[in-house]
C-alpha cells in the first residue's frame, strides 16, 4: 500500500513544489560532469522535474530529465519503449535525472511523511546515494507500461532493482542478460 501513497511522490514527483527547505541551492552538476557554465559543457537547464503527470516519451530531445541520463541507458529504454510500443503499450519517463537540490527536496519531504531518515530512504535515498542524481535511473509509467518492462526488461539490460518500486529502472545486466535478485527497497542498496 505505501508504493500506492508514495507513487505521486516519486514516480510523478513533478507534482512537488517544495520551498524554503532551508539551505541554498546545490548546483546541479554530476560528478565528474564539467562546472556550471564552463566551456566544456553547458549547465543543465532545471532540476529534472518533469512537469505532464503523465511523463515524457524517450524519444523527446529536449528536457534536462533526459538530455542527462547515461547515454546508455537512454538508449536502452528507448530501445524498450520502441518494442513496447509494437506490443501496444505506451511507455514514458515520469522520472529521470535529478539535480542534487530537486532530489534533497524529495529527500526532506519523504523524512515529513514517514517520520525518520531511515523510513524515508525506503523510498527515497538522500542526493549523495541517489542513482537518479548520477542519470543511471528511470521511473516508468504508466503501471501497465512499468510492468511490461519489468517482464521484459532484461532483454534490453533493464531491470525493476527494489521490488517495492515496481517504476525504478536501473541498467543492472547485459541485454539479454538475467536480472539480479530485486532489493527489498532502497535501504539495501546503501553499503
Amino acid at each position: 500500500m505505501r508504493s500506492r501513497l508514495l507513487l505521486p511522490l516519486i514516480g510523478a514527483a513533478s507534482a512537488l513544489v517544495l520551498s524554503g527547505c532551508g539551505r541554498p541551492p546545490a548546483p546541479d552538476v554530476r560528478p565528474g560532469s564539467a562546472a556550471p557554465g564552463s566551456a566544456t559543457a553547458p549547465a543543465p537547464r532545471g532540476d529534472g522535474r518533469i512537469a505532464d503527470d503523465r511523463g515524457l516519451s524517450p524519444f523527446e530531445t529536449d528536457h534536462v530529465a533526459l538530455t542527462e541520463l547515461d547515454p546508455r541507458l537512454l538508449r536502452a529504454v528507448r530501445q524498450a519503449a520502441a518494442r513496447a510500443k509494437t506490443d501496444g503499450v505506451d511507455l514514458f519517463i515520469t522520472s529521470g535525472w535529478r539535480s542534487a537540490d530537486y532530489q534533497r527536496r524529495l529527500f526532506d519531504q519523504a523524512v515529513t511523511q514517514y517520520g525518520s531518515r531511515e523510513e524515508a530512504k525506503r523510498y527515497v535515498l538522500p542526493p549523495e546515494k541517489s542513482a537518479h542524481v548520477r542519470g543511471e535511473a528511470v521511473d516508468i509509467g504508466p503501471t501497465d507500461a512499468a510492468d511490461w518492462l519489468g517482464r521484459r526488461g532484461a532483454a534490453f539490460g533493464l531491470c525493476q532493482v527494489y521490488a517495492n518500486e515496481m517504476w525504478h529502472f536501473e541498467l543492472a545486466t547485459r541485454p539479454g542478460g538475467a536480472c539480479p535478485p530485486q532489493l527489498p527497497d532502497a535501504t539495501a542498496a546503501e553499503y
